[in-house]
């Protein structure tokens, strides 16, 4: 019996370790020094398959709704501000540059902005209008957006989600495990691992957003700036920062204000050269 339970872990142990061992590091660090070691084992190359239909979905019932680029000056101004940061993406990775990017607006009051897997953006217009944002103010969204993307932080999820479901299954059928209990093993495992990485994914775009902001001749503060706004908007409601998957405002605040000090001389360099 005990010989029997030794082959099934050792086989299990065998299976995880093989999954966890797929790592690597994505971008470069830059000048605020991103470094950590990623679990990537989606395919790239899937992954932005994947994104770019997806992408192309949301812009296709947003023009049946009327709500796709509704406001042209509006899109020219996102377009433009995009487009002057999207060169300073080789300083994360050398490849990003020539990426196929894709920038637009989506008529919505949500206060929401993102960038898919291999640069598909989108940009609500509730999240300018409801904050007045400036166009620092867009450009540090739009960096911090941008960050994910170069970060693959969708894919290092995908990736998390691929393992750990992976390696319930192969609990499951080396334990003879119920399905309640994978159901807790599985809400273990989001807490432990999901959340704590996710407010790592935010933290990671937060200080890559500054400095491709910065680096395009946006100044890096505005970032703080956004939150600032942000933190104003929801009037003390958001939650622990323990219970939530992004940063709390004022830990955000604060961490964002010492990397805008830390990209400063970037932004301060570009004026210099105009």
């Amino acid at each position: 019996m005990l010989k029997k339970i030794f082959n099934k872990y050792t086989l299990l142990s065998i299976v995880l370790v093989a999954m966890v061992g797929c790592t690597t590091t994505s971008t470069k660090k830059g000048t605020v020094g991103i470094k950590r070691e990623q679990l990537l084992i989606v395919s790239a190359k899937e992954m932005n398959k994947g994104a770019s239909l997806a992408y192309q979905e949301v812009l296709k019932e947003a023009k049946k709704n009327k709500k796709l680029n509704t406001n042209n000056k509006l899109v020219k101004r996102v377009r433009y501000i995009a487009n002057r940061i999207i060169p300073h993406t080789v300083v994360f990775r050398s490849d990003a540059p020539r990426w196929d990017w894709e920038v637009n607006v989506l008529e919505s009051d949500q206060l929401n902005a993102w960038c898919m897997p291999g640069g598909k953006i989108a940009f609500y217009t509730g999240i300018i209008n409801k904050l007045k944002l400036t166009d620092a103010e867009i450009a540090a969204i739009m960096g911090h957006e941008m960050a994910h993307a170069l970060r693959e932080h969708g894919r290092e999820r995908a990736s998390e989600q691929t393992l750990t479901q992976a390696g319930l299954s192969t609990i499951a059928v080396l334990t003879g495990a119920k399905a309640q209990t994978m159901d807790l093993a599985s809400l273990a495992v989001n807490v432990t691992l999901r959340l704590p990485n996710s407010r790592t994914h935010e933290v990671e775009a937060d200080r890559m957003g500054v400095e491709l902001a910065a680096r395009a001749g946006f100044d890096p503060y505005a970032a703080v700036s956004v939150w600032q706004k942000m933190e104003k908007r929801s009037k003390g409601k958001n939650p622990p920062e323990i219970l939530s998957t992004h940063p709390s405002h004022k830990n955000r605040i604060k961490d964002l204000k010492k990397y805008s000090k830390r990209v400063e001389h970037l932004y301060i360099a570009t004026k210099t050269k105009s």
